[in-house]
């Protein structure tokens, strides 16, 4: 089964929420285990945080876009601002002992952590797509209750 779902929200924090509830919502009723739909929703909500406070700088005339594929075994997940870009290699390390007690600078850290592959696209004429990539057990009832330990 392929399902795509698509969200275009204005660059401003509250927004967050709507795109989790979104994502919980697919993925809770295409049967995506618990631990996976953790692990996704982190990685998701630091990425659209990144996008509008980083990439748009919160500026609500920009949009963030999020769409979401899953195919059979594979969700992709692509957000996409409508910012300058950045170089992802250039942002500091969270864990190096001088930046261990800085209130921010994990997102990408999550992003790697939880998902299995990350891509970045940087378009011409502005903007960076952050391309998520989970593999994801099928949507049976079975698979649902291995990852959650039922």
């Amino acid at each position: 089964m392929a399902l795509q779902v698509g969200l275009s929200i204005q660059s401003k924090i509250e927004n967050l929420e709507l795109v989790q509830m979104v994502l919980e919502e697919t993925l809770q009723r295409l049967k995506v285990g618990v631990r996976a739909s953790y692990e996704v929703g982190m990685a998701v909500r630091e990425a659209v945080a990144n996008a509008i406070e980083h990439g748009n700088h919160s500026a609500p005339e920009k949009k963030v876009h999020v769409e979401m594929d899953l195919l059979p075994g594979e969700l992709i997940v692509r957000v996409s601002d409508e910012g300058e870009g950045f170089d992802p290699d250039g942002v500091s390390d969270p864990l190096a002992p001088v930046n261990l007690l800085k209130p921010g600078g994990r997102g990408l850290l999550f992003m790697r952590e939880f998902m299995d592959k990350i891509d970045y696209t940087f378009h011409l004429n502005g903007g960076t797509e952050v391309i998520l990539r989970k593999q994801v057990p099928g949507s049976s009832e079975d698979s649902m209750h291995e990852e959650d330990g039922s």
